[in-house]
């Protein structure tokens, strides 16, 4: 499992990462699903177990996973495996989960959720912390972007912290948070379905090249589309409290779409589970200043697919035009 260098920090991180959303199970906000199908905890261990085997040292959290429970999930897997998370990168974020404040970008309500954080996973020191969504204008006025960054700002000269990121949405979010909160790495969705910050010559991608940023991509199997799991004529059905439930991505037309666009992929890759899970990762860690992908997982069989990728080779230059031309019409974001 190769390292990469996230900015200028010295910290590293393995180039493919777990993703912990799926640990948090089902969840809501502000009434609406932002969480998954529940999991086991054994499932979880032995998925964990067989990343730390394949060398992937890089784990993504955050408060509003489960509120907490999965940051306390990855805690207690790693000490019933014995594991020191502090020879692991771990990542969590803040400013999703407002609990009692009236907008989660209060300062106060940034620290004592970062003391939560350091409790729940059982560190010291948080190595990246990310403010969660660039969300933090309210009726169209300047939010609490600029409090919230002298606040991490203050954590990492505490030495709670010791990298700040941010995952945004927006070209617009990325944009504001450099001049702000002088972030070391971005994180937000990268897959061929969704590629707008990853792909060459987007603003995000000019943002990171002038200010030396890295670039942290979740949902590159995006969400499971890309292994050619879901039947167009018989769309998936979700538990409630799944963010998937609520999308348009798993509808019949879209499956339609993207269809055909696997078969093709199948053709070049191969079309197992593995080899598509492999070549999506690959694709994402093909692009310029990506340091890590991080899928999630449930179980073992999944964790095994998310590794397979170290071991093959990386794309290419023709490989990654091939995705983008398979994909490029089939986008379902601009």
């Amino acid at each position: 499992m190769r390292q990469r260098a996230v900015g200028q920090s010295g910290v590293t991180v393995s180039e493919i990462g777990f993703g912990c959303w799926t640990m948090g199970g089902p969840n809501w906000h502000q009434g609406n699903a932002v969480g998954w199908a529940d999991v086991d905890e054994d499932d979880v261990l032995a998925g964990i177990k067989t990343g730390l085997d394949a060398g992937v040292t890089h784990f993504d959290n955050a408060d509003v996973y489960g509120n907490g429970r999965a940051e306390r999930m990855l805690r207690d897997c790693l000490k019933k495996l014995g594991v020191d998370p502090g020879g692991l990168t771990i990542a969590t974020k803040v400013g999703w989960h407002a609990g009692t404040a009236q907008h989660a970008y209060e300062p106060h309500h940034i620290r004592r959720q970062c003391e939560q954080s350091l409790l729940n996973l059982g560190v010291e020191t948080i190595d990246l912390y990310y403010l969660h969504n660039d969300m933090w204008a309210e009726d169209g006025k300047p939010g609490n972007l600029p409090d919230a960054a002298e606040m991490m700002h203050a954590l990492k000269d505490e030495g709670k912290i010791r990298v700040i990121g941010q995952s945004a949405y927006s070209d617009a979010g990325f944009e504001r948070s450099v001049e702000v909160l002088r972030p070391q790495v971005f994180q937000s969705w990268a897959s061929m379905l969704f590629d707008n910050f990853i792909r060459p010559g987007s603003t995000v991608q000019r943002l990171m090249g002038e200010r030396g940023i890295s670039f942290v991509g979740f949902s590159p199997l995006a969400q499971g589309l890309l292994l050619d799991k879901f039947d167009p004529e018989n769309p998936p059905s979700f538990d409630a409290g799944d963010v998937r439930g609520g999308s348009e991505d798993f509808g019949q037309e879209r499956l339609r779409a993207i269809k055909p666009r696997l078969e093709e992929l199948k053709e070049r890759f191969g079309g197992s589970v593995e080899q598509l899970a492999s070549a999506a990762l690959r694709f994402v860690l093909g692009h310029e200043h990506v340091c890590s992908a991080i899928p999630g997982f449930r179980n073992q069989r999944q964790a095994a697919c998310n590794v397979r990728a170290a071991t093959d080779p990386p794309f290419t230059r023709e490989d990654l035009g091939l995705c983008r031309r398979l994909f490029r019409d089939g986008q379902l974001r601009s």
